[in-house]
Order: C-alpha cells, then structure tokens, then sequence
C-alpha cells in the first residue's frame, strides 16, 4: 500500500492497449459489442498506452475521438513513431517529431506521456539523443525506455534528469527496474518474467511491483504512470486490477 500522499489523480495503471479480441469472453463480456470496449476498459482503468501509434500514422480526428471518448482525468500515453526511433535511430527527426507533437497536443488535458523507445541497435550517443529530445515542444513530457544495457549509464540518467525527461523502467525477462527516478514522473512497463508478453503476474511479484511504486514516490515522484503488456489470455487488465488493489490495502483474492 502506497503510504505517501500519492493522490489517485496522479495515479495512473492501465494496459499497453485495449482493443485485443482474445479479451472478450475473458476480460471483456463476451455479449460486449467491439465499439464499446473503450468505455469499459475506461470504467476500470485511468489511462492507456497506445502502441499503435508506433506502427502507423493516425488522422486528426482519430486524435479528437480518443480526447472525446475518454472521461474527466483519463489519460493517454502515446508511443512515439518508429520512423523516428527504429529506422532513423534519432538522427534526423526534429520534422518527424514535431509533427508527431501536433497529433498527440490534439488530446489537450487527456494526454499524459509520450513513450520514446530506442532500438536495442541504437548507438550510445549522448548528443542525438539530446538533440531528440529538445525537438519535443516539452521535453518533460517525454519518456524514455532503453532497450539495450549500453544506455544505462550515470551520464545518460544525469541528461535526463536535466532536461525533466522520464526513465521508464522496465520488467521483462532481460531486465529488472533500476529505481531512477529522472523526473516528477516515474513509469513502469510490465512485459512479463517468464516469457514476454506472456506471463501472468504472481501475487508476491505484484506485491514487489508495488514497493517498486513506493519507492519512486519516496524519490520525488508525485505521478506514477504503470502499464501491464503482457496481453495474452487477458493478463494484463487482471494483474493490473490486482495492483491497483495491493495499492489500496484492500484484501485480493
């Protein structure tokens, strides 16, 4: 249980998406019509991370709709282009992201992050990293996960502690978070232990998950961004329901 003064408007627990098929009947009701998945999903959860946003360009009223459908305090975060992250790797983006900038602003009060993914094959380079980040209108509202141990040094956390940027940390089978906390914002992405994106959260990992969150606020941090990937058979809306339980103090099943 968070015992700081963490307030749930600065809380945030979701899933790395929402419109997964094979949630219906699991998560989803199985009578749910496809077009009213957001709403429920909404009904349980705060805030959202888009992926798909990697994979393709969207229009603007694709942006204006998430804004619309979302309730008061929701919030969206979005994973930046792959253009920008695995095909140019930083070099060369500043019209690629602030183009990308001008979508996402289009959510107003209901964007939270915008999540940069490096390539594992990115090269250690302080300076295009830098000049990456400054390209962002608000550097602060960027986050950062580093697929590869070359970037997880004192400099690179010193940069983004500079400039506001947000660590993500993140689990999955390579990898434990470092407790960096760059930022006013901390952010936790749960791929799973086991296998990637398929594992389903113990009680007693989720309970280390959960001190992992109470030590980023110790840190300074007064919003925590967590989002479960690990989609396969609905595990991530039940671990993340979890969470937001061992949080409260609440008994779990």
């Amino acid at each position: 249980m968070i015992e700081s003064g963490l307030s749930r408007p600065h809380f945030y627990i979701g899933t790395s998406g929402w419109i997964y098929p094979h949630w219906q009947g699991r998560f989803y009701p199985s009578d749910l019509p496809a077009s009213q998945r957001f709403g429920y999903y909404a009904q349980h959860f705060n805030t959202v991370e888009i992926n798909a946003t990697f994979y393709r360009t969207f229009k603007d009223q694709t942006y204006l709709k998430w804004a619309t459908q979302a309730p008061p305090g929701f919030r969206y975060v979005l994973k930046a282009p792959k253009t920008i992250t695995h095909r140019k790797y930083l070099v060369e983006v500043e019209e690629d992201i602030r183009a990308f900038w001008a979508s996402a602003n289009l959510l107003g009060e209901k964007l939270g992050l915008i999540l940069l993914q490096l390539a594992p094959s990115t090269p250690y380079d302080l300076s295009r990293l830098r000049n990456a980040l400054l390209a962002f209108e608000d550097p602060s509202r960027v986050a950062v996960e580093f697929r590869h141990p070359r970037w997880l040094t004192e400099d690179t956390r010193s940069l983004l502690t500079e400039l506001g940027v947000t660590f993500c940390e993140a689990d999955s089978p390579k990898s434990r978070p470092l407790g960096w906390v760059t930022a006013t914002s901390a952010y936790f992405r749960l791929h799973g232990r086991s296998h990637w994106y398929y594992h389903n959260y113990t009680h007693d990992e989720l309970n280390e998950i959960a001190h992992w969150i109470q030590q980023a606020v110790d840190q300074g941090a007064d919003t925590v961004y967590v989002f479960f990937n690990n989609d396969f058979e609905a595990f991530a809306p039940f671990n993340a329901l979890t969470l937001l339980k061992i949080l409260n103090g609440e008994e779990t099943p």
